[in-house]
């Protein structure tokens, strides 16, 4: 089967949640026999594989907001066409848009073959009506947790489908012997967006000064954000913030290809977000790695990392996230306990296996357009 996904901010090792499980699905799919693409906003770079087809008439400014992105479909009148001739040229089975704005599924330019929309946040607004009445033969999320929520929120979400992320590449944990230094010396590290939801702020004020470990923070910048500015406000806030706390600092940006072996030698991380995730690649990169993860009792991490580390409720804050941070590394068995679990959580996000059910979700939709 030949897919393409549609999502306009994609890039090469992108620093964003969405960019990475359409990067780690591709790789599963490719690796399973089934070629897959993604379709993106041009121009084309040095970086660009065999995945990337790139639409002529369509730039974006990067980082870009989404009202950036609907101006510049306003400029590129052909869109819809140029969509149609490159899935044409790929001669695609399916096409999937990745959001209702940035993967136009609001537009849905399609040359008459099945059609998936993959919604990896809640949006109920405007343009995910217009993405759902172009009546794409799948929906698919991330979560149940995402599912879930869409239905509280009124969304009509019968033959709605969970499909998890996939990991792009395995992890590779540290010995026991290690694990146990890291335990007691090891730094806390934590890779994040910059974005004000990820509470990163909030977890650097609440950081206790007595803490005896480094604090290692990554904030990511990516190819898009909500308004204009979002990413250098956050990142300069935090890094004034850091500066105020002995054992806090700020590091640069990573390739993504190496946040799973920044992780690995971490005593543990802490996924911080205030507003639900609807899954979270960090965490289940840090799992990959044997390292347990601290986060609030918010959308589906709880689910992801499993007894693999602490669930922290919210109405603690961020000093709670803290709190659960010391009693964790203070106790030899149950964080040993932890980081074993967390290896076998990770292992079930095999691209090749979420490729797998991926194609099956799809197959009732492929069903219907062979009869």
């Amino acid at each position: 089967m030949r897919v393409v996904f549609v999502l306009l901010t994609y890039a090469p090792d992108a620093p964003a949640g969405i960019e990475r499980s359409i990067a780690a699905l591709v790789h599963g799919l490719r690796a399973t026999g089934h070629p897959a693409y993604v379709l993106t906003a041009g121009p084309p770079t040095d970086r660009d594989g065999t995945e990337i087809l790139r639409l002529p008439h369509l730039t974006l400014p990067t980082p870009a907001t989404e009202d950036d992105l609907l101006a510049a479909l306003d400029r590129a009148p052909t869109v819809a066409d140029d969509v149609r001739h490159l899935l044409s040229t790929v001669d695609a089975d399916v096409v999937c848009w990745v959001d209702a704005t940035w993967g136009l599924g609001f537009l849905a330019p399609h040359p008459g073959i099945p059609t998936a929309l993959m919604v990896r946040v809640l949006r109920t607004d405007t343009y995910l009506h217009q993405a759902l009445a172009h009546c794409p033969d799948r929906v698919l999320t991330n979560s149940e947790f995402l599912i879930t929520k869409a239905t509280a929120a009124g969304l009509d979400t019968t033959g709605w489908q969970a499909v998890p992320n996939a990991l792009l590449a395995p992890g590779s944990a540290p010995g026991s012997a290690a694990r146990e230094q890291l335990r007691t010396r090891g730094p806390v590290r934590i890779v994040a967006r910059a974005e004000p939801h990820k509470g990163i702020a909030e977890l650097i004020d609440a950081c206790p000064h007595a803490l005896d470990r480094d604090v290692d923070i990554v904030l990511a910048t990516a190819g898009f954000e909500y308004w204009p500015g979002m990413q250098h406000h956050v990142v300069a806030d935090c890094r004034r913030r850091a500066a105020a706390h002995p054992r806090v600092r700020l590091v640069p940006d990573l390739p993504w290809r190496a946040v799973q072996p920044f992780l690995a030698e971490a005593a543990c991380t802490v996924i911080a977000s205030t507003s639900p995730e609807t899954f979270c690649n960090t965490a289940l990169e840090a799992l990959s790695v044997g390292t347990p993860v601290i986060t609030f009792d918010l959308g589906h991490v709880p689910t992801l990392i499993g007894d693999a580390g602490t669930v922290v409720p919210t109405a603690a804050g961020a000093a709670g996230l803290w709190h659960a941070v010391n009693d964790l590394l203070a106790e030899p068995s149950g964080y040993h306990r932890a980081s074993r679990k967390a290896t076998g959580r990770a292992s079930a996000h095999n691209p090749n296996l979420i490729a797998h059910r991926f194609l099956d979700a799809l197959a009732p939709a492929m069903a219907r357009s062979s009869r």
